[in-house]
């Protein structure tokens, strides 16, 4: 007997939303017909409310005319994020060997935790190379990161 899925949780801080963060959404949709975008806040550090609600609504207009897709705030452990709203699945992205590794690890003490399954998507080598912390690196010394960000 098959069991169906019906929404998967990519999580992460999104600080930025790239277009390697986009691609992975796109292909997760592929094989799960909802996706939860979910942004965690780490309640143990300091944030910015106005810069989390910026990462909220930029994400939520991208996606404002597929309704397979939902974008959301969380301050848990993501296992229990996942689990308040049903989701089975997370998805993960990698971009080389020492993130798998990292992924790894973390799919499965979540796996224990909570006994649920990580989808890990392995990053397209043209978006490879882009990470949150690069693009906010370019922004901070000035560059245009447009061609970094979803349209």
């Amino acid at each position: 007997m098959q069991s169906s899925v019906s929404k998967a949780v990519f999580a992460g801080s999104f600080n930025p939303f790239t277009i390697g963060h986009a691609r992975i959404v796109q292909r997760a949709l592929n094989l799960f017909p909802h996706v939860v975008i979910a942004i965690g806040v780490n309640p143990n550090k300091d944030y910015n409310e106005e810069d989390i609600n910026q990462r909220l609504n930029t994400i939520k207009q991208y996606y404002k005319d597929d309704n397979r897709v939902t974008v959301a705030v969380y301050n848990t452990l993501t296992v229990d994020f996942a689990a308040e709203i049903g989701a089975k699945i997370l998805i993960r992205a990698v971009r080389n060997a020492i993130d798998f590794e990292a992924e790894r690890e973390l799919a499965q003490i979540n796996n224990k935790l909570a006994n649920i399954e990580t989808v890990i998507l392995i990053a397209e080598p043209q978006y490879a190379h882009i990470s949150s912390s690069m693009v906010r690196q370019l922004q901070l010394f000035g560059h245009d990161i447009s061609q970094y960000l979803p349209k």
